[in-house]
């Protein structure tokens, strides 16, 4: 895959803020020669209207199963929360109404002991949406969650693909994959 080049901007700011070259333990566990710390951009000024925008895009160009615009877009806490606020924010400001919501890595132990928590309800169409995809751990996390809770995935979408086995995972689970980017965007061959 060969990112759209409105998303030029997108790959720019990643290459200059969130793309590190070394060794690195992933959150899978697996060794890596270079890093994607996309909370540089996720929580940056432009990044944040960056990736707001285009994953906002292709949810409107893609919707649900119908075409119908998903009710609400969340991921797992706390990496996808900020991804969460920019997409509801230009929805927001757009007229389009479509919400947010957080799924904790596990149920709260008071209040009302959620594991998922946001203005939503069973029954409604989401989108989990994640930064980086490695194995695909925490976002099938998040899908699971969403799922107990009663809602209905209709597809994962995330920042970017590391190209490492997760669109497998996925498939699997019966969960679909939609990535704004691969690392090949960047000139990096899949290890």
């Amino acid at each position: 895959m060969t990112a759209d080049a409105s998303l030029k901007p997108l790959i720019d700011l990643m290459q200059r803020e969130a793309l590190q070259q070394g060794t690195f333990t992933l959150a899978s566990g697996k060794t890596a020669s270079y890093y994607l710390d996309c909370r540089r951009v996720t929580l940056h000024p432009k990044g944040a209207g960056l990736i707001g925008n285009a994953m906002l895009n292709f949810i409107s160009r893609h919707g649900g199963a119908n075409g119908e615009m998903p009710d609400a877009v969340g991921g797992m806490a706390i990496g996808a929360d900020p991804i969460t606020a920019s997409i509801v924010t230009i929805a927001g400001e757009q007229d389009i109404d479509l919400h947010g919501f957080m799924v904790r890595k596990e149920p709260k132990g008071h209040g009302m002991g959620q594991q998922v928590e946001g203005p939503v309800e069973a029954g409604q169409n989401v989108v989990i949406v994640e930064d980086v995809i490695t194995s695909g751990g925490s976002a099938i996390k998040a899908a699971e969650a969403a799922e107990a809770f009663g809602l209905n995935v209709l597809y994962v979408l995330a920042i970017i693909d590391r190209l490492a086995g997760g669109e497998e995972a996925f498939a699997e689970k019966g969960l679909k994959l939609h990535t704004l980017l691969t690392i090949r965007d960047f000139g990096i061959d899949p290890e």
